[in-house]
């Protein structure tokens, strides 16, 4: 059994990507806060995910790649609407970060996430990574598939 261990920070404004993402189109297949049951296209690659609940800033995670062909079909099946966004792998201090741009009703949102091997593990943090919401339950990307960030009062 895999577990994740994420740190996630908001993207200061001025962030410009470094190159060419990758296009993530994904949906959820159950949102409830025990597990959550992913179907995510990354480019031209599937994958089914299936995360426990969160604890800390951990969580039990299990990963399976699909075929391509079948995410349309799993999709369908999937909360709607779906999450789409691109990501951007960025190096900083020998870590890569993964900065995700979002868009659809998620547009303005940008989070980085760094994985870590424990939740003690030191790291450096970007310039550019302006504010810690590893705690918020607001940014995981289930909650905005059903809370979409636009819809957000600022």
């Amino acid at each position: 059994m895999g577990s994740e261990i994420e740190r996630k920070f908001l993207v200061a404004p001025a962030w410009r990507p470094p190159g060419e993402g990758v296009r993530f189109t994904q949906g959820y297949l159950s949102t409830v806060p025990e597990r959550v049951v992913r179907v995510r296209l990354e480019g031209e690659s599937a994958k089914l995910t299936i995360k426990g609940k969160t604890q800390g800033i951990t969580r039990q995670e299990l990963e399976y790649e699909i075929p391509a062909s079948d995410a349309p079909a799993l999709f369908a099946l999937c909360e709607q609407p779906l999450i789409e966004k691109d990501r951007y792998r960025v190096e900083h201090d020998g870590k890569t970060w993964e900065v995700d741009v979002f868009h659809g009703d998620n547009e303005g949102l940008v989070v980085a996430e760094l994985e870590l091997a424990s939740e003690t593990e030191p790291f450096a943090v970007p310039p550019w990574a302006v504010e810690e919401v590893s705690h918020d339950p607001r940014y995981y990307n289930a909650n905005l598939q059903r809370h979409p960030y636009r819809s957000w009062q600022r």
